[in-house]
């Protein structure tokens, strides 16, 4: 079988609390591991999208409204859907990693991190698709 789902592919989530939501493969696990014996993806993505902006708000307004509420999580290659899209994460790659899930101080860290970099990511414009709401 084809490995398509490598990092940096976006993927939508089918399943859970995060239904609906897109985010992007951090690191795949095809194989699975011995505690999860099925193939995964460790993901970061989009919780809540920025909300629309006009010109006649102020900048403590535009500044609440262009956050972005980030999540990482481990998902089942089944409750995911990968898309032909992809994101380049160089910086992404380095605050996750295997222990990160480990203690819940450690996800709060990398959560920030990543709410960091994907703001910076909003705010220059870059993958501008990647922060709008799903529609259907």
């Amino acid at each position: 079988m084809v490995k398509f789902i490598k990092a940096g592919k976006v993927v939508v989530i089918l399943q859970g609390r995060y239904a609906g939501k897109k985010a992007v493969v951090v690191r795949n696990h095809d194989e699975g591991t011995k505690e999860r014996g099925y193939g995964f993806a460790v993901v970061a993505g989009v919780e809540r999208s920025p909300l629309k902006v006009t010109r006649n708000m102020g900048k403590k307004k535009v500044a609440k409204r262009s956050r972005v509420k980030p999540f990482i999580k481990v998902v089942n290659y089944n409750h995911m859907m990968p898309t032909r899209y992809a994101l380049d994460l160089e910086q992404i790659k380095g605050t996750i990693s295997a222990d990160t899930f480990k203690e819940p101080t450690q996800r709060d860290e990398a959560k920030k991190v990543i709410k960091k970099l994907f703001q910076e990511r909003y705010q220059t414009g870059k993958n501008k698709w990647f922060f709008n709401k799903l529609r259907f």
